[in-house]
């Protein structure tokens, strides 16, 4: 298969800059992939499309503000504008770092794309400051990967996590044309986010509020959680035009006793899987993947799902709408069909949909 193969139009003002003020009245595209049926629908009737026998599964790991800005070595510290910190111009001497991934060890070396990522080279010390302009954290660049990210070693901080709230910023996605905000902090994150670690938000997770949840409770609806860190995946393109030859970054992920119990109780039942989220579908895809069933495990998951995968676990999911030619997009059509997808995306154009993080939703069973 050709990357190609999975391109879509999109007009760029369908490309939501900002969440709706109620998480709960987001629009949800619902698709019978069996029939190719589509049904226009609120989030808020998500609890009625499912089955009272269902077990939903969330993504419950937490964004951090892993958006850092500060100035290199050898480089005079240039603040930006106090009203505008996080400026994406850039003055002479700055640098971005992104923090995706953290490595094994003591908890401060991590891989992290950086800007402008050509001029840093191994061997360089960078700097953040706070707003204003207090030195926060020290980093040496100690290593280069495959895609150009570069692994930092950070040093002489003894709370790292409580130094990266105080300088950093929420990492909106780059289709997003704007600086991050306060109110971003606790918008682009789920109602039950709890493990910290993702650089980017599960999003089909933002709909949820608590008076969705206490609606399925009511109805009876079984629920569990599972953790997967969304790292440096999410931020790059394919790089190989045939499909099979592209391949993911790793990320952490978590499943407990409680959770494995559950999903093993409702295959073993017959009863659906409902994932939430495609961080969720790679999740427990990854875990089944050599026998079907899903034990409690821990680890680095890098499955890359594409038309012709044979899900084991997941009966129906909740998604976000994905990027043109993005692995998100080839994981959709791997549970609903290429042409049922694409079918179903250009309904949401025409239906003038909002789009990606900040956007609507497609619920497919």
């Amino acid at each position: 298969m050709l990357v190609s193969e999975f391109d879509y139009h999109l007009p760029e003002e369908l490309i939501a800059q900002a969440p709706v003020p109620d998480r709960a009245g987001a629009r949800m595209l619902h698709l019978r992939h069996h029939t190719g049926e589509l049904r226009d629908a609120v989030f808020r009737d998500f609890p009625e499309l499912l089955g009272a026998d269902d077990l939903v599964v969330f993504n419950n790991t937490r964004v951090f503000p892993a958006r850092l800005y500060g100035h290199r070595s050898g480089a005079r510290a240039q603040r930006l504008s106090p009203a505008n910190p996080a400026s994406r111009e850039f003055l002479r001497g700055r640098v971005e770092a992104l923090l995706v991934r953290r490595l094994p060890g003591d908890g401060q070396t991590w891989e992290a794309l950086v800007r402008p990522g050509r001029k840093i080279g191994v061997g360089e010390r960078l700097y953040f400051e706070g707003n204003d302009g207090t030195r926060e954290l020290e980093a040496e660049v100690v290593g280069r990967g495959e895609f150009g990210e570069r692994t930092l070693r950070f040093e002489g901080v003894q709370d790292f996590f409580a130094a990266v709230e105080r300088v950093g910023h929420i990492p909106l996605p780059p289709y997003i044309g704007r600086d991050d905000t306060a109110a971003d902090r606790e918008r682009y994150q789920t109602v039950f986010a709890r493990e910290r670690g993702s650089v980017a938000a599960p999003t089909a997770g933002l709909h949820f509020t608590t008076e969705i949840l206490e609606a399925m409770r009511r109805r009876g609806i079984e629920m569990a959680e599972v953790t997967l860190h969304v790292g440096l995946g999410t931020f790059q393109p394919v790089h190989a035009e045939v499909v099979e030859e592209n391949k993911l970054h790793r990320e952490w992920y978590a499943i407990g006793e409680d959770t494995a119990s559950k999903i093993n109780r409702a295959l073993d039942a017959g009863r659906r899987v409902v994932a939430i989220g495609t961080t969720t579908v790679r999740t427990l895809e990854y875990a089944a993947r050599e026998t079907g069933r899903v034990e409690a495990q821990s680890g680095d998951a890098d499955l890359f799902i594409y038309p012709g995968f044979r899900f084991r676990v997941v009966g129906a999911m909740l998604t976000n709408f994905h990027l043109p030619k993005s692995t998100l997009l080839m994981l959709v059509s791997a549970f609903a069909g290429r042409e049922r997808t694409l079918d179903a995306y250009r309904h949401a154009v025409e239906q003038k949909y909002r789009f990606y993080s900040y956007g609507d939703c497609m619920f497919i069973e």
